[in-house]
């Protein structure tokens, strides 16, 4: 990898998480990175932006009091407009399925990136059932994540250069957690989102309160997981990494009906 190459970190779960760090150090042997990033959690607020954000130094960048498409924004309009890339993550959690993408903080400083015409790579980790221990209590050893950050450190280096840039906005990568007796890195297999859905919504009518569910996570922690191959969320619970490559804006595409009803609309 160039030496030359500058890199704008960010992610959602802020700037002091395990993953964060773990990213940072493995990309920061190869390129240079400047880190601007949430000053707390912030996740699942998709590409929510601020009127405004304080931003304060920090000893890897810069700390934004805001959402993780702020950060981008305020990264490359003001706080190192030259970068190369734009790297967020490594999320603690997965990012999967195309009902995600629009959720995920990590993945939304991508898409923001991509707007800046600027190479973005989102990069998260599925964290898998671990008997009582909430999943958010574990991967707090950088180690865990080092399928993660090999993956990214590999696509940094050879992505731009191959010509992936030139037909994908962004990349949303995601990777198994690694384990003990792991000594080679994951495979890595290109896919795209699933389109997996099951949420539901249950009404209590003791006090009117509804519950809103993601029956997807309950089939990963039982094993059965319908998704095809060649999509991302079979990948990752089998093992490998995940690297979907997305597009930014939206398509659109002209047919018949929606253009004969603009043709007889009387205002």
């Amino acid at each position: 990898m160039s030496e030359s190459l500058s890199l704008l970190l960010t992610n959602d779960d802020g700037v002091d998480s395990t993953g964060f760090r773990a990213l940072y150090d493995a990309l920061d042997a190869v390129a240079d990175v400047t880190a601007v990033a949430p000053a707390d959690d912030q996740s699942a607020v998709g590409r929510q932006l601020s009127a405004d954000v304080d931003v304060a130094e920090h000893e890897l960048g810069y700390v934004v009091h805001g959402t993780p498409a702020d950060c981008t924004v305020v990264g490359l309009e003001a706080l190192c407009p030259d970068v190369d890339m734009v790297v967020a993550g490594c999320n603690k959690g997965a990012n999967l399925g195309a009902y995600v993408l629009g959720r995920s903080g990590t993945v939304s400083a991508a898409v923001e990136a991509a707007f800046f015409d600027v190479p973005a790579i989102a990069v998260s980790m599925y964290v898998p059932p671990s008997g009582d221990t909430p999943w958010n209590e574990t991967a707090e050893d950088p180690a865990d994540y080092r399928h993660a950050t090999a993956a990214a450190t590999y696509l940094v280096d050879r992505a731009p250069e191959a010509g992936v840039f030139e037909e994908a906005e962004y990349l949303n990568v995601n990777a198994p957690m690694a384990t003990d007796d792991e000594d080679e890195p994951a495979s890595l297999e290109v896919t795209t989102p699933s389109t997996l859905y099951e949420m539901t919504a249950k009404r209590n009518e003791e006090n009117e309160r509804i519950t809103l569910h993601d029956g997807v996570w309950e089939m990963m922690r039982g094993g059965d997981l319908p998704d095809p191959e060649g999509t991302d969320r079979r990948a990752v619970v089998e093992g490998r990494v995940s690297v979907s490559p997305l597009t930014a804006p939206h398509t659109t595409r002209h047919h018949d009906a929606l253009d004969s009803l603009a043709e007889s609309y009387q205002a």
